[in-house]
């Protein structure tokens, strides 16, 4: 990936065990514009409260992050530990200690093993002449299956740009966000403050509209970096190429999410929810994401049972606006309720046989105004269980 102005590292620093990448860097050659989403959570670890406090400005020059280890709920030493991982980074670097982000993921309440990330720091920024954003995807798994990383290019006034991001989650994933780290780097020059408003609408319809198992991680962080590197005059958001930068930015950042949700723990199936004809957007949404996060339904598509009453029932109870004697329900293009009612015919037949793909469609018209959503999500299965049960181990 050809990102100007950007450099990357990762190395194994046997952080929960050894044997595979658990320590990455990202570094700006220049200050980069930054924005930010961190976890709703009100239980947030050291390095999501730090970056809270050192985002405020707009500005960074790097992000250090960690697998196998949250530093949550580790107290006063795991922020001490975060201060003092982002301050061993900046002096390799040279660079002000206020200008390092850090981020952690894995397991909550275990102090950071110091020892192994002072002695990771060294190689880890003499990795940055070879490093790939490939590293950093690796890096930063923890019950991911694969590495996730997405990249899209354009232009504003014939300058040519690229917007590349990575993330990890699979499980621990629900809006607001979800047990998730996003990385998002751009070349191109980007106001901060029109950065912040683009970012967070992104988010909005990207890694807040998934949802794996409903539960929500301390950690959750998503950022980007911009760092003019490209050349162009920053993009303010009046502006057809403004426009354009939006848009790729939301299919790097949809599609990132998209692949967290394919790689749910355990999960064989991969499942678009749609509540259109609601009162109003916030009651679609409010509609969809209950459905997604109800285990009954979850559940079912995993059996491939084409039951319909507990999506009905769950769109009931979410709080949105509903008239059964209105709803209508699909299975992609399968009509399985009119009126409130089961379609009757084949449509239990035709219905099962969409559960048995891998990806479909599920899609309630409340038939009520112009409100719609779309969230995205996956079934639960037997290894859901298997994974989380032994996940400190």
């Amino acid at each position: 990936m050809n990102i100007k102005g950007f450099k990357f590292a990762a190395v194994e620093a046997a952080i929960k065990k050894p044997g595979r990448l658990d320590f990455a860097l990202i570094v700006s050659e220049v200050p980069a514009a930054v924005a930010a989403v961190y976890t709703a959570n009100k239980v947030k670890a050291a390095p999501v409260l730090l970056d809270m406090e050192r985002t405020r400005g707009g500005s960074c020059r790097a992000v250090v992050v960690n697998s196998g280890n949250a530093n949550a709920c580790t107290g006063g030493q795991g922020m001490a530990d975060a201060r003092e991982t982002t301050g061993l980074v900046a002096a390799e670097l040279g660079i002000e200690e206020e200008a390092v982000l850090v981020a952690s993921t894995g397991v909550i309440g275990v102090p950071l093993p110091m020892a192994r990330l002072r002695s990771g720091v060294p190689p880890l920024v003499a990795g940055l002449a070879g490093g790939t954003l490939d590293d950093v995807a690796r890096a930063i798994m923890t019950t991911d299956t694969y590495p996730k990383l997405e990249q899209r290019s354009g232009s504003i006034d014939g300058v040519p740009y690229t917007i590349a991001g990575v993330a990890k989650g699979a499980g621990m994933i629900m809006p607001n966000m979800a047990t998730m780290l996003a990385f998002l780097v751009t070349d191109a020059a980007v106001d901060p403050a029109w950065l912040r408003h683009v970012f967070a609408e992104g988010i909005d319809s990207s890694f807040n509209a998934i949802s794996v198992d409903g539960d929500m991680s301390t950690n959750d962080t998503a950022l980007i970096m911009a760092n003019g590197a490209a050349g162009n005059v920053p993009l303010t958001g009046a502006s057809a190429a403004a426009a354009e930068f939006s848009r790729l930015l939301n299919e790097v950042l949809l599609a990132l999410a998209q692949q967290i949700v394919r790689d749910g723990e355990g999960a064989t199936k991969f499942v678009e929810i749609t509540v259109k004809g609601a009162r109003d957007n916030s009651e679609a949404k409010r509609a969809a994401l209950t459905v997604a996060n109800s285990l009954l339904v979850k559940t079912a598509f995993f059996g491939q049972d084409a039951n319909w009453g507990r999506i009905f029932a769950a769109v009931g109870y979410s709080g949105a606006d509903v008239d059964p004697e209105r709803t209508e329900l699909f299975f992609d293009d399968v009509q399985m309720v009119k009126g409130g009612v089961f379609a009757g015919g084949d449509a239990e037949a035709r219905g099962t046989e969409v559960l048995r793909k891998k990806e479909f469609a599920v899609t309630v018209d409340l038939h009520l105004g112009n409100g719609r959503s779309t969230v995205y999500t996956s079934d639960l299965s037997y290894d859901y269980v298997k994974i989380n049960a032994d996940y400190r181990t």
